[in-house]
């Protein structure tokens, strides 16, 4: 299963809304972001960057492979080395470039704080970080193992997050603030999910092979929530803020608590990593 690919879909009643639609192509986003770059030009302070970054590039690839490599790069292994590495990955991987783009695109409709695509492209280092993961993810199948593991240690010392290279992520994630995020190794993530900061899927210690959460399309992950082991959690359901999970949760469920119980069923219509809303109120 490759970083693009979708879960099963969890059962669910007849009359599912579908938990959203990935269907940004990566030559639309690019086409937005160089049209923001144009805006963002006038502003003395980042119009070099935005020149090296967006201008200076001829495609959506190039300017994430220029990117990433600025952020990650060390003493040891420069940018260019890194840069030429990474837009390797995203040439031979052109469905990724899709994925990278429908991220993008739901960080800025999903969060209100974000006045463009431009900025959270630039800044927002959960969006940057998971596209960092997506191209490890790409190195660890292919058998470069120690290369996806570069990549995974730099994402976790300059962004505070810390994603193994093998976890599957679909398409359409928000990553707001990000700070603290964990994934363990044989988790797996649908599409259209939204994850705040402080959020474990994470093992129990205990088991061997296949033992982090399985995360369904449309979830919500609230901040501080920590999802402990292979357990299911269900399409167009929310983990409240600070919960902990040690069970199996139904789609369209809202839990909450330590240890996290069922506190609400939702109509099918609702799709909380869209909504973004972290209350447990009707």
């Amino acid at each position: 299963m490759t970083s693009t690919e979708h879960l099963p879909r969890t059962s669910a009643p007849q009359h599912v809304a579908e938990p959203c639609r990935v269907d940004s192509q990566a030559a639309r986003v690019w086409d937005r972001l160089s049209d923001d770059a144009r805006d963002a030009s006038r502003e003395p302070l980042v119009a070099g960057l935005v020149l090296d970054l967006i201008d200076g590039c001829d495609t959506f690839a190039e300017s994430l492979a220029r990117l990433a490599a600025a952020r990650i790069a060390t003493p040891e292994i420069g940018r260019h080395v890194l840069e030429k590495e990474i837009g390797r990955v995203l040439k031979d991987a052109p469905a990724v470039m899709d994925a990278v783009a429908a991220d993008l695109d739901v960080s800025y409709t999903r969060n209100p704080a974000y006045p463009n695509l431009l900025v959270p492209y630039l800044f927002a280092k959960g969006f940057l970080g998971f596209q960092i993961h997506r191209v490890a993810h790409e190195m660890w199948k292919s058998g470069r193992i120690m290369a996806a593991s570069f990549l995974q240690s730099r994402v976790s010392e300059v962004f505070a997050m810390d994603i193994h290279p093998a976890a599957v992520v679909g398409s359409g994630i928000l990553a707001d603030h990000a700070t603290g995020i964990v994934i363990g190794e044989t988790a797996r993530m649908g599409d259209c999910v939204s994850i705040l900061q402080g959020v474990t899927l994470g093992g129990t210690g205990k088991e061997d092979g296949d033992r982090h959460p399985k995360v369904g399309n449309g979830v919500l992950l609230s901040a501080g929530s920590n999802v402990i082991g292979n357990i299911s959690i269900g399409d167009n359901s929310k983990v409240a803020a600070g919960s902990v999970v040690l069970h199996d949760v139904p789609p369209f469920a809202t839990v909450a608590g330590v240890p996290a119980k069922v506190v609400r069923i939702a109509e099918p219509d609702v799709v909380p990593a869209e909504a973004m809303d972290q209350t447990l109120e009707e």
